[in-house]
């Protein structure tokens, strides 16, 4: 008869009060894709701060390394999500560098406007499903197996509220985000005896996701949109869905009757 560690134990436990899966505070070892820049580096201070070990990871290695710079239990890994070999490899290494990894954000995204009147390159549409969607579907599937056998293991997507009202010349973004939110659904569903599954839900936030977006003036501070974010994390249950009270506009607006509004106001006539 097999012998259960410490760690099985605990969550045999769990299971079998019928206790759902949570997310600690602080004592966690969190991954984080996308962070050389923007709301990944701010999530890596930020729960570093809280007394977490991060692990960061983006395509630029000297962002990576402005992130963790001067920072204890901080460290960079170079991965591009775009690449299924790379990530194989990738899951491998970090889970035997970082054995007790048991959170995973995915947040490595990328924003292309595009017109759709018209016959064109393709390129910035694949690029964004091949990063957006296929990027942390991949990676979670990678991890999975590692995840689940540790204490507390914990898988955030972070999404958009325009996976709920679009922008029509940010279409294929739009798309990808949406369809991220349904496979956090599902994922949620199929992982809710063993892995507490999280959706982050930003605005349109001040960051370098496009170009000159960091001094949008009608766009929400990163400061400002991080500190909600945090107190969301600092719940205990952490929700299921951090949503900020500026995404709740978008979030919200097909159950409110408000789907039409909001479409025009984020899709003004031109």
């Amino acid at each position: 008869m097999p012998i259960e560690d410490s760690t099985s134990s605990e969550r045999t436990a769990a299971r079998q009060s019928g206790e759902r899966p949570s997310m600690r505070a602080s004592g966690n070892t969190i991954l984080i894709t996308g962070a050389g820049s923007g709301i990944g580096r701010e999530l890596a201070w930020r729960f570093n701060a809280l007394g977490n070990t991060v692990i960061v990871t983006g395509r630029r290695p000297r962002a990576l390394q402005d992130t963790i710079a001067g920072r204890k239990n901080m460290y960079a890994m170079e991965l591009d999500v775009d690449d299924p070999q790379a990530i194989r490899t990738f899951a491998a290494r970090v889970a035997a560098e970082h054995p007790s990894l048991n959170v995973l954000i995915n947040n490595a995204g990328i924003m292309r406007y595009e017109d759709l009147r018209k016959t064109g390159n393709l390129h910035d549409a694949e690029a964004q499903v091949t990063t957006n969607l296929l990027g942390p579907i991949r990676l979670t599937s990678a991890l999975i197996d590692h995840l689940v056998r540790q204490p507390n293991p914990v898988v955030v997507n972070v999404t958009s509220g325009l996976a709920f009202v679009p922008r029509a010349d940010a279409a294929t973004y739009s798309t990808t985000k949406a369809g991220i939110h349904v496979y956090t659904l599902a994922l949620r569903e199929q992982l809710k005896d063993s892995v507490k599954v999280v959706e982050l839900i930003p605005p349109a936030v001040q960051t370098e996701l496009t170009p000159g977006q960091s001094t949008r003036e009608n766009y929400m501070p990163i400061n400002a949109f991080m500190d909600e974010v945090m107190a969301l994390f600092g719940q205990q249950p952490v929700p299921d869905e951090i949503l900020v009270q500026r995404a709740g506009f978008q979030r919200w607006a097909e159950r409110d009757g408000r789907f039409e509004e909001a479409f025009t106001r984020l899709n003004p006539p031109q």
